[in-house]
Formats: C-alpha cells, structure tokens, sequence
C-alpha cells in the first residue's frame, strides 16, 4: 500500500497519524508540529496580570485633571469678578450723576451682560469641577465630555486671541492627555465594586 510522495503536503495521510509539517489538520485532532497556538490573553493595561488589581492612574490623566481643577477654578474667580464689576459700574453710574435715558440704558446693558457672562463662565467652572472630579471613577463618557469640554476651551481661547493663549495651550494638553491610548485605557479599565 502506498502512501504517495512523503515530502507532498497535498497527499494523502496515513490513518491514525498525528499531522506533521505541512499536512492539514483534520477536524479533532490536535495540532501538531508547525501549527501554532493562539497567543496568550493580554491582560488590561494596569492590571498586571492578577485579577482584582487596581490600576494608576497615568500621568498624563493626572496632569489633565489638575489643568481640569485650575481652569475651572480660575472660571469661578473670573464669573464672581464679573458680577462685582457689574455692580461697581451701576455704583459709578450713579455717582457720576449722568442721569439721561441713553446713559441709562447703556448701564444697564453693561451691567447685564457682565451679569449674564459671569454666570456662564461660573456654569463652566462648574462643569470642569465636575469633570476634573470624576476621573477618578468616570468612563468612557467622561473622558468624551471632557474631550468635548477642552475643545470648547480652545475655541473660546483662538477668539480671544492673544490673551487667551495659555488657556489655549492648556486645553490642548487636556486632549492630547486624555487622548491618550494610556488615556483611554484608564477611562476603559473595569471599575472595582465596592
């Protein structure tokens, strides 16, 4: 009985015999010489490879948090200055004495919309608080809102260009950190149950 040429991996295999190189596998049987395994499961960024271990947060998820903080807390400061010099120029509109009805009007214009951009720049600073607080347990949809927040960031910075340069730059780095794969891996990662 013949087998045909040895050296053929298209020919036909003895029965009962493990594949070797080159032979297809049969449905069953184990692989043989030449067919690898699958390679093993990668464990999640962090964890290092025992189950339950918690992650660090990476440095640049830290960095941006800490940006997060400043910003916002800087919003507060600018939302609360507004309001003060909204009621500074109304008290300086009536020492003045100017009492016709465009000067009026124009007060009141003024002291409203420093009213009116306080509160949104206090509703921001409030917004990146809550963000910069929720890092620390957040996911994915705190690293996009955050993403998305950081953006508006710029676009507010170019308009107000020079001036707003470092809040450019700054917001910036807080997409580039988040971002990050080492962002996206801690904003991913499987949260602990407490």
């Amino acid at each position: 009985m013949s087998f045909g040429d040895p050296n053929n991996p298209y020919g036909q295999q003895p029965q009962g015999q493990q594949p070797g190189y080159g032979y297809p596998q049969q449905p069953g049987q184990q692989p043989g010489y030449g067919y690898p395994q699958a390679p093993p499961v990668q464990q999640p960024y962090g964890a290092g490879g025992y189950p339950g271990a918690t992650m660090e947060m990476p440095g640049g998820v830290k960095a941006a948090r800490v940006i997060l903080w400043i910003m916002s807390g800087f919003n507060v400061l600018g939302a609360v200055a507004m309001v003060v010099m909204s009621f500074a120029i109304d008290s300086e509109l009536e020492k003045s004495g100017a009492t016709s009805a465009d000067a009026a009007a124009f007060a009141d214009l003024g002291q409203g919309l420093l009213i009116g951009l306080g509160i949104f720049s206090l509703i921001i600073g409030v917004l990146g608080m809550v963000l910069a607080a929720k890092f620390r347990s957040g996911g994915t949809g705190v690293r996009v809102c955050t993403i998305v927040y950081a953006s508006f960031m710029v676009l507010f910075s170019i308009f107000s260009l020079p001036a707003g340069l470092i809040s450019l730059a700054l917001g910036i780095l807080i997409i580039v950190f988040v971002a990050k794969a080492d962002g996206a891996a801690w904003f991913n990662r499987q949260k602990q149950q407490y």
